[in-house]
């Protein structure tokens, strides 16, 4: 872990003592920096939960990734700055309105003062930490995210003027890296999960979110929201890098991702 290279990665510069506000400035930095994606499940290069990999993928080579791959990565960064975190599993919420299997989702336990919540590998969710207990929240007026109770279990909703909407479920139990290998495996490989049927590379920015999702890329700033159909694979990977800082290598063939979108 060079952690100078990671923190020039998320472009971030300020206090490095582990507080409230530094785990608020890391949390956002990273998001605003590096986007959720799952490129490489079309493109059949296989995931595979090692720092090492992991380092390589998305500080030196300046790639994005999913859950376990960002918020493993992000888990390892705190825990070499002094802080004192844990690996929580979530059960994502399906279409139906049930919840998935345990391990669905890794989201980070950050304990401070008092407990903090982080997640920096679900796509569009909170930027800034959730202070751990119920009616816990982000903070933002518009829309924002809190932390209810539900039985022996937590949830994560958004909330906006329509209502709540869960996000997923968790319990308050802590896990190693390596019990996420089977889901990782699962969402790589199986009809199942909705990782294997769409594409995605999506990244926060201060006022909005830049996604490019199945050769569609929407940008939303200010509340406003654009959308542009891709149709080409120069278009794919001019957009990967200008606007999302994804950079593949030229002999890298994109192919796959036209495919996957018709």
């Amino acid at each position: 872990m060079d952690v100078d290279a990671y923190l020039r990665r998320i472009e971030y510069d300020g206090p490095r003592q582990p507080s409230a506000e530094v785990l608020r400035d890391l949390h956002r930095q990273h998001l605003f920096t590096v986007p959720f994606e799952n490129l490489d499940i079309p493109l059949r290069t296989p995931i595979r939960l090692e720092l090492e990999l992991l380092y390589d993928k998305i500080v030196t080579r300046r790639r994005g990734g999913f859950c376990y791959e960002l918020n493993g990565l992000f888990a390892a960064l705190l825990t070499t700055l002094g802080f004192n975190v844990q690996m929580l599993s979530a059960r994502v919420r399906r279409e139906d309105g049930g919840f998935g299997p345990e391990f669905d989702h890794m989201l980070l336990k950050v304990q401070l003062e008092g407990p903090w919540l982080a997640d920096v590998g679900f796509g569009d969710s909170f930027v800034n930490p959730i202070p751990f207990h119920a009616g816990g929240d982000d903070g933002v007026q518009e829309h924002h995210y809190v932390v209810l109770p539900m039985e022996d279990e937590w949830q994560l909703l958004r909330e906006d003027e329509q209502g709540q909407v869960p996000l997923y479920a968790f319990q308050d139990a802590g896990h190693t890296f390596g019990e996420y290998q089977e889901m990782c495996r699962f969402h790589q490989t199986s009809a199942e999960s909705h990782f294997t049927k769409s594409w995605i590379c999506s990244r926060a920015t201060p006022d909005g979110r830049i996604t490019l999702a199945n050769m569609r890329l929407i940008v939303t700033r200010g509340g406003t929201r654009k959308e542009l159909m891709l149709s080409t694979e120069a278009d794919v990977r001019r957009c990967l890098q200008e606007a999302l800082g994804v950079e593949f290598d030229e002999t890298v063939s994109l192919s796959a991702l036209l495919a996957q979108s018709q």
